[in-house]
């Protein structure tokens, strides 16, 4: 398969390379690294992402930025960093790539751990990844051409413990590897409208 995978320099980007590499051809996208560059909260970015790539049989984004802060000080642009990056720039990959894949392909995108177990300062990642799940849930049932969609809600990442550790005490880590093979769930199975939780 030919494989378009955006947020691929990330500690989840990196698990899902390395799973799917093995057996399809992957093509790497970041903002300022990998084969193609792209912005997600850009749609005409992602447009001309999709215009350098031509069809593909498959897109996973592990991208998304959100804010880490205490409730009582959320603004309402802190609350908008994670509903324009991480919940519309995936929205808008799957909208805008719809005519670029194949038939029978899939859209594979990346929510997480905290809404369903949060921590302090997650609400801003609670609330993106909640909005994630109910798209994909949504989309499904209206995807053409038998296309397919998911997300991978992983917890918190063994090679994530150093920089992401002390705002998840008492949080089981789990293997890299483990939150890759969803990815190859998503990519290479049959599930639809699945958030697939890696915990």
């Amino acid at each position: 398969m030919k494989i378009l995978l955006i947020g691929a320099s990330g500690d989840v980007g990196q698990a899902a390379y390395n799973a799917l590499c093995e057996r399809h051809t992957v093509i790497s996208v970041g903002r300022r690294s990998g084969d193609l560059q792209a912005d997600i909260t850009d749609r005409n970015s992602i447009a001309n992402m999709y215009q350098a790539t031509g069809k593909v049989d498959a897109v996973v984004c592990t991208a998304g930025n959100v804010h880490f802060a205490p409730l009582e000080s959320f603004t309402e642009s802190d609350f908008m960093l994670g509903l324009t990056d991480k919940v519309m720039g995936q929205i808008n990959l799957v909208i805008e790539g719809i005519p670029w894949l194949n038939d029978h392909g899939s859209f594979t995108l990346t929510s997480g751990v905290l809404d369903r177990d949060p921590i302090h300062f997650g609400v801003g990642a609670a609330t993106a990844n909640g909005a994630i799940g109910g798209f994909v849930v949504g989309a499904a049932i209206q995807m053409p051409r038998n296309l397919r969609i998911n997300t991978v809600s992983p917890g918190l990442l063994d090679t994530s413990v150093e920089a992401y550790g002390h705002l998840f005490p008492g949080h089981e880590t789990v293997e890299s590897s483990r939150v890759g093979r969803a990815y190859v769930k998503s990519v290479e199975g049959l599930c639809s409208g699945k958030v697939l939780v890696v915990d």
